[in-house]
This record gives C-alpha cells, sequence and structure tokens, in this order.
C-alpha cells in the first residue's frame, strides 16, 4: 500500500484540478455491505463553503455510482498516476452496474482513514469526503448554451457538496 501522510485540503491542489480535464480524477463510493465502485470525473471544484473545506462533485443520477452515494454519503476522489491513465478511461466509459472495473483491473483499494469508502493504493493524492448538501442542476436556471452541449439527453447531474475530512499525500506528490 502507497503510504500518504496527512496534508492541507489545497496541497498541490492545482496539480490536482488540472488532472481534472486530463486524464480525469477518480470518484469511489461504497455501499453499507462494502461494494464499491470508481467512475472519472472531469467536472468538479475545491473551495470553502460554510467555514469548510468542500470538494464539489457531479454525478448523473444515470450512473451506477449515483446508488452508491445516495446510500453512503461519502466519496473519495483519488488522483491517478500517469500509469494508471487507461485505467481511468475504462472508469470513464465502463458501466460498474455492467462490469467490475476494480476487480478485473487489478488495482489494490484500502478503506479511507476518515470515511469507510475505499481509496486507491496506487493515488498519491485522495481527498476523503462526507456528503454535506446536495442539490440538483436545473434546466431553467442554467445557461442555455451550456444546457444544450452538456445535456441535449436530458440527464441533469447531481452536484454533491463533500466536507474533505481528511486529505493525504504520498511524499513527493
Amino acid at each position: 500500500m502507497t503510504v500518504r501522510n496527512a496534508v492541507a485540503y489545497d496541497h498541490r491542489l492545482s496539480k490536482t484540478l488540472a488532472l481534472l480535464t486530463q486524464p480525469g480524477l477518480l470518484l469511489a463510493a461504497t455501499r453499507r455491505n462494502g461494494e464499491s465502485n470508481v467512475m472519472a470525473i472531469g467536472w468538479a471544484t475545491v473551495g470553502t463553503a460554510w467555514g469548510r473545506p468542500i470538494f464539489q462533485v457531479m454525478v448523473r443520477p444515470s450512473r451506477y455510482t449515483y446508488e452508491l452515494l445516495e446510500e453512503s454519503g461519502e466519496f473519495t476522489v483519488n488522483v491517478p498516476t500517469g500509469a494508471m491513465r487507461d485505467w481511468v478511461t475504462v472508469c470513464g466509459t465502463r458501466s460498474g452496474r455492467d462490469f467490475d472495473k476494480i476487480g478485473a483491473s487489478g488495482v489494490a483499494v484500502s478503506r479511507g482513514q476518515g470515511v469507510a469508502t475505499i481509496t486507491l493504493d496506487e493515488s498519491p493524492m485522495v481527498y476523503e469526503c462526507r456528503v454535506v448538501h446536495r442539490n440538483d442542476v436545473l434546466s431553467p436556471n442554467l445557461d442555455p448554451e451550456i444546457a444544450a452541449s452538456a445535456y441535449a439527453g436530458g440527464d441533469y447531474h447531481r452536484v454533491y457538496w463533500g466536507e474533505i475530512v481528511g486529505a493525504y499525500a504520498t511524499a513527493d506528490y
């Protein structure tokens, strides 16, 4: 298992956010029974709200991970290494309903330090989050150009506001 130490939530944040667009970050969620799923995310942000560090992630209700997030109320965001690039693509194109991404990949996982959700052992930086708010993207409130380009099929995201209860990084991240 990779050794990661507690760091401030904004440790190397610009590096983490730069990876959102290429190759993407990896969002993990775990049901109460231990079943887990990982999906690639490219739309997210980090900041503060209510005096707490927050990682906002967007998940469509049609995604398998949505079910797990709704049940567990927590998630982890895992920063991939360059060697994980192909797996990030798999996590962004295959559904966990039909395919065990973790089992098929052989990627090692561990339970988070402050949450029951898994973390990916290879990830040099992990954010452990507890959902403190959720809201849905609503068509009437969205810029029409964004609605047309991102939601042509009408599958609007739910935005999860995750309080970052722990941030952990390897010494070289």
